[in-house]
């Protein structure tokens, strides 16, 4: 045997066989590196706002493919436009890659309108943004409540509840100002008990303000009878805003407020 491994046929036998895997070996390796293109890379371009046909043209330029992976719609891009592609912009890739994009739909998605009735201006913006409506002009009315839906509109117009819309309209809010206007007449406190007062104040939708009370009042000033209010029920500017509160004074003796509003003044 070793006489055999030692002999010629045996070392070009063994050289034979080495010199045939080398070859193999190199001749795979240059099949796979052509085949993949081994170390060649293409940089993706940036297709946003392109048109799908411009991005196709494009990408085929470069030995690239394309196809529509989504669509979406943003009423400022023209139909039909990249907005986002996948892999991005000087990205790496091989020649014959896919480009995946997302472009604009050529017929705008449609929503219903939401009740926005009460809600706030934060979470009317939640609101119409979550289901793809946009906030246009904050329009304010004279109201109490401030910054709180009242109304709202859609290109001038009155949008009910439930109605259909498209996708990305602009919705008008109309808002409180949280001051109001609407005006009332000052009632006439005198003669009635303090309890009662709340009850005509409230009724007017206006406040209690300070009451001042003398010293027959002990105890719960309730009963205690106004003899005099803040503003008086006689004056010029007889007119109050909503909310607004009339100060009084409150007293037991009834010779107080048997006086005639006029001498109490």
């Amino acid at each position: 045997m070793w006489q055999f491994l030692k002999s010629r046929i045996f070392l070009y036998n063994l050289l034979g066989a080495v010199a045939v895997f080398i070859i193999v070996f190199w001749l795979g390796s240059s099949a796979l590196n052509s085949y993949t293109k081994h170390g060649e890379t293409v940089t993706v371009p940036d297709l946003s706002g392109m048109t799908f046909e411009k991005a196709k043209q494009v990408l085929s330029d470069r030995n690239l493919e394309v196809a529509i992976s989504d669509s979406s719609f943003n009423e400022k891009k023209p139909k039909l436009a990249v907005l986002e592609q996948n892999p991005i912009t000087n990205s790496k890739v091989k020649e014959g890659r896919t480009i995946y994009v997302t472009v604009n739909a050529t017929i705008p998605p449609q929503v219903k309108m939401p009740d926005l009735t009460d809600n706030s201006l934060k979470q009317a913006q939640m609101i119409l943004e979550g289901i793809g409506l946009n906030v246009g002009l904050l329009i304010y009315k004279p109201d109490l409540a401030q910054n709180v839906v009242l109304d709202w509109m859609c290109k001038g117009l009155h949008i009910e509840i439930g109605d259909i819309i498209k996708k990305g309209s602009t919705i008008d809010l109309i808002l409180g100002d949280g001051l109001g206007i609407t005006e009332v007449e000052v009632p006439n406190l005198i003669g009635n008990t303090l309890r009662e007062a709340r009850f005509i104040l409230d009724a007017s939708s206006l406040n209690l303000g300070a009451v001042m009370t003398d010293n027959t009042i002990v105890g719960d000033e309730s009963n205690g009878v106004i003899y005099k209010q803040n503003p008086a029920p006689g004056d010029v500017d007889n007119k109050l805003n909503l909310g607004e509160a009339i100060d009084v004074y409150v007293t037991m003796d009834p010779s107080k407020h048997q006086t005639p509003p006029n001498e109490t003044q």
